[in-house]
């Protein structure tokens, strides 16, 4: 070696901190060889799954498959161990129908361990199973989070699984490519409230004291990102004095998000309310780098013909029922998948059109927002240019 011997540090480290040190380097390389060892395992599963099904299943020895998959689980469990006992054959070959691309396969198992591949496995929709693929990476989910989500029906929940198909795949792609979450992929309806145990009558401030006593539980079920920033905030315009709920912020979004509490079922008003504590945040509150503020109204029910009349979409506001004690799992499935199917009605009888225009407005807001933030950060002023300034709308 021609490099010059390391010099010890000036100052003593002592046995404690050494062996710290070691500590931590040690499971640091445990970490990395584990997700080596897990991403070979996975990918050779698929493998596995794919030969079975392309030189057995669907080739002209179809009718003796599975006699086959069986007389080969009994000798490879002979030879390696119960990883490849029969029931696990046949998750590979599952694994392969279900992710027939390798490429996207390759993708997954950078941040996916094989259990949780096994949990997406049941699921029937491709949209349904890349969307809680996707969220596992981004906020990444353990298993046993992954099971929590699909069993409270979360892709149901949110507005992403009311829109076409078209639409839907674009804002997964915004999310694969880009990490760029929106905000119907974050927000849901309705929201499960029952781990606040209200029963039988309560007013709003029992409701609130609630949500603060278990505001761990409320962060879980609003979704990874969300940071409590405000109760009762105040907000004071000319004399008057309001008080916005719950103040949030979601840290992907990079918005604050305000939250309102209704006991009752949501009314017009609520929405230039909702717009007053928007905009009044949107001018006093927002930092630089941040996006407009964006609105939650949570109530106990709502008329989707006058969300829809209203556009409050466009104003930012999300209208969402929430639920402190939940129905039998069936019924609130039959409920979910009735909302799915009205909301995609609705959008058909508008007409291709207006499907049409939704998702070149969705590109042009989402997916180019990006370069061109990227360009402006890049770009100095000119000489004698003021940068923008909080709250400068240009």
């Amino acid at each position: 070696m021609t490099g010059k011997p390391m010099k010890p540090s000036g100052k003593a480290m002592s046995p404690d901190q050494l062996l710290g040190d070691i500590r931590q380097m040690i499971e640091e390389t445990r970490s990395a060889v584990a997700t080596t060892v897990n991403a070979g395992l996975t990918m050779l599963y698929w493998r596995i799954g794919r030969r079975i099904g392309q030189e057995i299943l669907k080739g002209e020895r179809a009718e003796y498959g599975a006699e086959i998959v069986s007389a080969l689980a009994r000798q490879l469990t002979t030879d390696y161990g119960r990883g490849f006992e029969e029931k696990n054959l046949r998750r590979m070959i599952q694994f392969a129908e279900v992710f027939p691309n390798e490429e996207i396969v390759v993708s997954l198992i950078r941040q996916l361990s094989w259990t949780h591949i096994i949990a997406l496995i049941p699921l029937k929709q491709p949209l349904q199973r890349e969307f809680y693929a996707k969220m596992c990476r981004v906020e990444r989910w353990s298993v046993r989070t992954l099971r929590q989500k699909i069993a409270s029906m979360l892709y149901e929940r949110t507005a992403l699984s009311k829109k076409p198909a078209e639409l839907a795949k674009l804002e997964l792609q915004a999310l694969r490519e880009e990490d760029r979450m929106t905000p119907d992929l974050v927000f849901r309806d309705p929201y499960l409230l029952d781990f606040l145990g209200l029963k039988g009558a309560y007013q709003e401030k029992d409701l609130e004291a609630a949500i603060l006593r278990e505001l761990e539980s409320f962060i879980l079920e609003l979704g990874g990102g969300f940071a409590f920033v405000a109760r009762q905030k105040r907000i004071t315009v000319d004399q008057d004095d309001f008080y916005l709920d719950l103040l949030f912020f979601h840290r992907d979004l990079r918005r604050l998000v305000a939250v309102e509490l209704k006991l009752d079922r949501f009314r017009p008003d609520h929405k230039g309310q909702m717009e007053l504590y928007l905009r009044w945040l949107d001018r006093y509150e927002r930092k630089p780098g941040e996006d407009s503020p964006l609105g939650i109204i949570l109530c106990i029910g709502k008329n989707a013909e006058q969300i829809e009349l209203l556009e409050l979409g466009r104003s930012g506001i999300h209208v969402a029922e929430y639920l402190t004690v939940l129905p039998p799992k069936d019924v609130l499935k039959r409920k979910l998948h009735e909302a799915i199917e009205k909301s995609r009605l609705a959008l058909e009888s508008r007409g291709e059109e207006t499907g049409k225009a939704s998702i070149k407005a969705f590109v042009k807001k989402n997916l180019t927002v990006r370069q061109d933030t990227t360009r402006k950060k890049l770009a100095k002023p000119k000489s004698g240019e003021k940068r923008p300034g909080k709250g400068d709308k240009s």
